[in-house]
């Protein structure tokens, strides 16, 4: 199981999200984000995954939990993704090879653009709550269940897959 990230930019009312372009996900709205590097903390790899995607540098990540993905038959796409909201950054949204930000109003969120988790946990973490969750999809990356988790399990469930836990902080070096 890989840690991966994603940024949730905020700006007032709005959010900015990204319409991928290529790779695991293309085609869907979400926020900036990707896979964690060797020796990187999951804060840099927030801020970097970020940069590289949109033109946006977080001056400050806040924490707002994670969800663990899960995909039957496809272990490779697994991962536990630490989720991140940012207020402050330097620098205008731009498109990139991977993704076409745009800013969307928080009562008009492109769902039907979306992974089909998403309406089940990006609402409360665009209010600043916390979350865990557990969702599993099949091999066609269909949502097969899906599960409120506690912190705590979140990390059982990556310690199973021998993934680093390293509890988010929102700080960056």
């Amino acid at each position: 199981m890989r840690r991966t990230t994603l940024v949730f930019v905020r700006k007032g009312n709005e959010v900015l999200l990204a319409m991928k372009k290529r790779g695991f996900g293309a085609g869907h709205w979400n926020g900036a984000g990707g896979k964690q590097h060797d020796g990187e903390t999951i804060e840099e790899c927030a801020a970097r995954e970020c940069k590289e995607e949109t033109c946006i540098r977080p001056k400050k990540l806040e924490p707002r939990g994670g969800v663990v993905f899960e995909f039957d038959g496809k272990a490779e796409w697994n991962q536990h993704c630490s989720i991140f909201t940012c207020s402050e950054w330097e620098g205008d949204p731009a498109e990139t090879e991977e993704m076409a930000p745009a800013w969307f109003d928080v009562s008009e969120l492109p769902f039907d653009h979306m992974w089909p988790d998403d309406p089940l946990w990006l609402p409360q973490v665009l209010q600043g709550k916390e979350i865990h969750m557990l969702v599993r999809f099949n091999s066609d990356k269909e949502m097969v269940s899906h599960k409120h988790i506690s912190r705590a399990q979140a990390d059982a469930v990556a310690a199973a897959y021998d993934v680093s836990s390293q509890v988010p902080t929102g700080e960056l070096s």
